[in-house]
């Protein structure tokens, strides 16, 4: 009888288990000072991986969010993106609010061919054929160091001037050195230290930060 009483008693409404899962979180990192825009990021990232150390190893630039605002709310910013998985996840309803755009042509031909005649990672083709229709909007990268090295190339080039970098690619090989050279690029960014990131971590910064610039409006 308990158990069952377990079973049926549990929240079944999803706005009152994010509700919820905020306030968990809120009270857990109330022990840290950071700004609420920074916060609101977290929040969203700590939401989608219960893990508390993104509070920690969360970095924002000086002016990052500044710059996501206005190429969100000037009604036609480009999203480009280093996965399908981002692309997948990303709640286009929020994005298509303000006349944005996602771009990702990881498995297109076009990028199998210039992966191919170059000797690259389709990963970087992608970024590469970003490029000539995103010159200034936003990147975000969740997955692969290579598509993360391929954007500060470009902008080192001068044929790429993001307004941000969303650069969280997650793993073991180039994950940790393509977010210290982001850091060290003079770009807007914002990124996490270390290994710990993903595809899932890129898709909340994302939700956060139109949420944040965009935010619905009460009918």
């Amino acid at each position: 009888m308990g158990d069952r009483l377990l079973m049926d008693n549990y929240i079944k409404d999803p706005v009152r288990i994010e509700k919820e899962s905020m306030k968990i979180i809120e009270d857990l990192l109330k022990h840290k000072t950071l700004p609420e825009t920074q916060t609101s990021i977290i929040k969203r990232v700590i939401h989608t991986t219960a893990d508390l150390e993104f509070a920690e190893i969360t970095e924002i630039s000086t002016g990052a969010l500044e710059n996501a605002g206005k190429v969100i709310q000037a009604g036609d910013c480009r999203l480009s993106v280093d996965t399908r998985m981002i692309a997948a996840g990303i709640n286009q309803s929020l994005i298509q609010r303000t006349g944005g755009l996602v771009d990702c042509f990881v498995d297109t031909d076009e990028a199998e061919k210039i992966s191919k005649e170059k000797e690259i990672t389709r990963s970087m083709a992608n970024i590469e054929l970003c490029s000539e229709v995103n010159p200034r909007g936003i990147y975000a990268v969740g997955n692969a160091p290579t598509a993360l090295f391929e954007i500060l190339r470009l902008a080192r080039e001068g044929m790429l001037k993001p307004a941000l970098i969303i650069g969280v690619p997650v793993g073991f090989v180039g994950a940790v050195e393509s977010k210290e050279e982001l850091r060290k690029s003079g770009l807007p960014y914002i990124t996490t230290v270390g290994r710990k990131g993903g595809s899932t971590v890129a898709v909340a910064i994302i939700h956060a930060l139109w949420k944040m610039f965009a935010p619905e409006k009460e009918k």
